[in-house]
């Protein structure tokens, strides 16, 4: 008899990866790619047209779901066609319209009680109302406001637009302790009521595809990530993409009303605050370009060099910064002399700060009671030498690194075999291999978070 295959796909802002999955075990059995184009905002056909070319692979499923980049804003009008090209998650042009419908409806602590999160630029409600004061047009003829995963879900065959609890609580107009939208939210935002897809509960079944696999809700890209890795509570993942992510499977939601914790849902019917930085994997590059180095080189001038970097300090808030909500900022070099003016210290300074911003995002969790059981290392930055030997003092704990692989896709790839099986939790995959790091460096590192923190709080807040 042949083998149930689940298929799962990480829809990222860079990519579409998918990958091929024995059902019972987790197993990958086959792996595809294929790239998008680069930028804040894309049409949301080139998502489609990347889903194409990894089509092969899904069409060998018996069931399939989709995890995609959260917060993007896919806008459809009455006949069912795209209106604009999707803002994404990291275009901030929309953080004055965040801010004024903060201050428009109860402040902080209001939205934080209501949704969980206190909207920043990323956030899909404050997209819109940027589109609705620049683009009244298209504001206009918006009738449905979807996700990206929410809308390739639709195009694969949902027999109506759904989305999962998971990716709705990144909206902005969906509450996570009432797991109810929010409709005057929405509203004011567009200008006019406009349809959110249902939510449907976790493990669903929402629809089938024109190949006759069954189809999971999906949900977005850090709550599939946590699928993937089997997060239980007390769990603190680090992930360093292309933005930087610090979260934690929790029982109960969050509600920080400093805007610095986002109180966003799982995908499994429980909570995931999650502290998210723009810059991460990016330090890494530009730091690589500055010394002409590529970034596995750049990882063995940081490890050449002494911890503090000889007095540099890099600030790193290259594209403006997320968490703190700085989106106008700069990076800022501070300390540079003749003397340490080396590529190794600037290797070793982007390593140090980028983990001094991750470090700062974990303890932003545990302001909300998140007490790490273990921290877990991940994405693609987790496979620099230097970013593993450095992690564990700079962080404050031991240091779990999982095996490089896709946990985006295979957490939607668990989602499908869950909606497969129509059991009442995911099946029980086993944990991924992984590696332990400790470190004796602690005083060291307590200096260098000392130092960072003083230039981060002294930098203009802009």
């Amino acid at each position: 008899m042949a083998e149930t295959l689940v298929a799962g796909v990480d829809s990222s802002t860079q990519s579409t990866k998918a990958v091929l999955c024995r059902a019972d075990d987790g197993a990958v059995v086959a792996q595809a790619s294929a790239p998008h184009p680069d930028g804040t905002e894309c049409h949301p056909r080139h998502w489609w047209d990347a889903l194409a070319q990894v089509r092969g692979l899904l069409e060998r499923a018996d069931a399939v779901a989709v995890a995609a980049q959260q917060h993007g804003m896919v806008v459809v009008d009455g006949a069912g066609e795209v209106v604009r090209p999707a803002l994404l998650w990291n275009d901030t042009r929309s953080a004055p319209q965040a801010r004024a419908l903060v201050a428009e409806h109860g402040g902080p602590e209001a939205w934080a009680r209501r949704t969980g999160s206190v909207p920043l630029a990323s956030f899909t409600v404050g997209k819109l109302r940027w589109m609705a004061e620049h683009e009244p047009e298209n504001a206009r003829r918006t009738e449905r406001v979807m996700l990206p995963h929410d809308w390739l879900t639709w195009r694969l065959g949902a027999s109506e637009p759904v989305t999962d609890r998971g990716d709705a609580s990144g909206t902005g107009y969906w509450s996570p302790a009432t797991g109810a939208y929010l409709p005057e939210l929405l509203r004011a935002a567009l200008g006019h009521d406009a349809e959110p897809p249902r939510v449907a509960a976790p493990g669903e079944t929402v629809g089938e595809t024109d190949w006759g696999a069954a189809l999971g809700p999906g949900t977005g890209d850090n709550m599939g990530a946590a699928l993937g890795l089997g997060l239980e509570p007390g769990d603190v993942v680090v992930s360093i993409g292309t933005s930087g992510t610090a979260f934690a499977v929790a029982d109960a939601p969050a509600a920080d009303p400093s805007g610095l914790v986002a109180g966003f849902a799982d995908a499994t019917g429980r909570f995931l605050p999650l502290v998210c930085t723009l810059n991460a994997a990016r330090i890494l590059t530009a730091a690589a370009s500055m010394t002409g180095a590529t970034v596995e080189e750049l990882s063995a001038l940081a490890l050449a060099a002494e911890p503090g970097a000889g007095g540099l300090t890099l600030l790193p808030y290259l594209d403006g910064e997320r968490t703190p909500d700085r989106p106008d900022a700069t990076g800022v070099l501070a300390g540079l002399t003749t003397s340490n003016a080396t590529r190794e210290n600037i290797a070793r300074a982007a390593v140090e700060a980028l983990l001094c911003s991750l470090a700062d995002a974990v303890g932003h969790l545990a302001a909300q009671g998140v007490t790490p059981r273990r921290t877990l290392l991940i994405g693609g930055g987790a496979r620099s030498d230097a970013v593993r030997a450095l992690a564990p003092a700079i962080l404050g704990t031991p240091v779990t690194v999982p095996e490089p692989a896709e946990y985006v896709a295979l957490g939607a790839a668990r989602q499908a075999a869950w909606a497969l099986a129509g059991t009442p939790e995911p099946p029980r995959w086993p944990a991924p291999p992984a590696t332990e790091h400790t470190t004796d460096r602690a005083a060291d590192a307590e200096r260098i978070r000392a130092r960072y923190a003083a230039l981060r709080d002294s930098a203009p807040q802009i």
